[in-house]
C-alpha cells in the first residue's frame, strides 16, 4: 500500500503532499484523477525529463508539469482581471525526490493571483481553487 504525507504548505507559495510506496506513472494517474474530482481538468502536460535529454542531453529526476484548470473559477478570475491568464493554467508538479522513493506533488497556491494582481476581489475565488488542490491532494492519502 502507497504511503503519503498529508498535503502542507511546506514552501511559500505551494501546496505539498509527498507519496511512498509507488511508481511515477502510478502517482502521476492519481494525481490527474483527483484533480478531476475536484473540477479540474489537464490541459498540458511537459515531461520535464524527455524534454531536457531531447533539447540538452541533460538527465534529471522524473518530473512532469501538469496544467490544470477549473473552468467556472478560471472564467469568474478572468472577468476579474484579464491578466490573471499569465498565471493559468494552475501547474501541479511532480517531481522523484532525492531518495528516489518518494514522489513529490507540489501545486502554486492560487492566492498568489491576489498578490500578483492586488485585485482583492480575487480572494474567494483563489480561496475556492486553494481549498479544491489541497482537497485533491489529500484525497491522495485515501
Amino acid at each position: 500500500m502507497a504511503h503519503t504525507h498529508a498535503p502542507s504548505d511546506a514552501h511559500p507559495g505551494g501546496i505539498t503532499a509527498a507519496l511512498t510506496g509507488t511508481t511515477f506513472a502510478e502517482a502521476a494517474d492519481r494525481v490527474r484523477a483527483a484533480l478531476a474530482e475536484q473540477g479540474f481538468g489537464v490541459l498540458t502536460e511537459i515531461d520535464m525529463t524527455a524534454t531536457l535529454r531531447a533539447k540538452l542531453g541533460v538527465e534529471l529526476e522524473d518530473y512532469l508539469v501538469l496544467g490544470a484548470c477549473n473552468p467556472p473559477l478560471a472564467h469568474r478570475a478572468l472577468e476579474a482581471d484579464r491578466r490573471i491568464g499569465l498565471l493559468l493554467p494552475c501547474n501541479v508538479v511532480l517531481r522523484t525526490a532525492p531518495d528516489g522513493a518518494t514522489v513529490l506533488v507540489e501545486a502554486m497556491d492560487p492566492q498568489l493571483m491576489v498578490q500578483f494582481t492586488g485585485r482583492p476581489e480575487l480572494a474567494g475565488i483563489a480561496d475556492d481553487a486553494a481549498a479544491r488542490l489541497r482537497a485533491a491532494l489529500a484525497s491522495l492519502t485515501a
